[in-house]
């Protein structure tokens, strides 16, 4: 099974999106396999490298609302990362620009590591507080992952893989996203947001059933008959459910 993964690094809802699908694979009774890919979606694309403002200062004027307002959506935000085992330290964050950090995890899958590199930079941003387009941050925070930090700030000195970036945001635009995260099974089922465990769970297993009915033979799949004149086709599976 495939699963796409539309999602940015300064989006607290993916990092708990993230806990979540990692929770129902965790549960699953089938040893079927599984791949992730991680797509690129930027909130903000106009964002600066860096901001002079708090994340909460930001979330005020974004929403017109006070600064009180702000934080105690700040602190339940928190109290619902905690329910998943992760930690935001919100007064610590440093709101900036995620492009480059997105080439860095195109670069990541090319080396098998991109989920890995993923989940350092989610924990960099939201819980160390680095500055997310700091180039010398985000190597170190590769480095943890398992790249070379060499080669990842020779990778954020060129322009590599904005194409990939590019393209990846135009996919999302051609689906109808507009938020994120959004996890996209097997190219078919789309599902919009950090859905709860058991949620995602159903789609899961909903998906390995039809790819199990795809996968046998033609004879014996639902809705197909054959005799000696041929087959009946097999209806094409469903458009995706966005």
């Amino acid at each position: 099974m495939n699963i796409e993964i539309w999602s940015d690094i300064a989006c607290p809802w993916c990092y708990i999106g993230k806990r979540r699908l990692e929770r129902a694979l965790a549960a699953r009774a089938d040893d079927a396999e599984v791949e992730i890919l991680w797509r690129s979606f930027e909130l903000d694309p106009t964002a600066p490298l860096s901001s002079e403002h708090s994340l909460e200062e930001l979330l005020s004027r974004k929403y017109g609302m006070s600064l009180d307002r702000a934080r105690q959506m700040q602190e339940h935000m928190a109290a619902v990362a905690a329910g998943e085992g992760l930690v935001f330290n919100f007064g610590a964050v440093h709101p900036g620009n995620t492009f480059d950090a997105h080439r860095l995890l195109h670069f990541a899958r090319s080396e098998g590591l991109q989920d890995e590199v993923k989940e350092r930079l989610l924990r960099a941003y939201f819980t160390d507080g680095i500055r997310i387009s700091d180039h010398a941050a985000l190597a170190r925070a590769a480095g943890d992952a398992g790249l070379d930090g060499e080669e990842v700030r020779e990778l954020l000195a060129s322009d590599r893989y904005a194409d990939d970036v590019r393209r990846d945001q135009a996919r999302a635009m051609e689906l109808g996203i507009r938020g994120v995260p959004f996890f996209l099974f097997d190219g078919q089922h789309g599902v919009s947001g950090a859905q709860p465990p058991e949620v995602l769970a159903e789609v899961l297993a909903q998906v390995l059933g039809e790819r199990r009915e795809r996968e046998l033979p033609l004879e014996e799949s639902a809705g197909s008959r054959c005799d000696d004149e041929g087959c009946e086709p097999v209806s094409d599976p469903s458009a995706p459910e966005l």
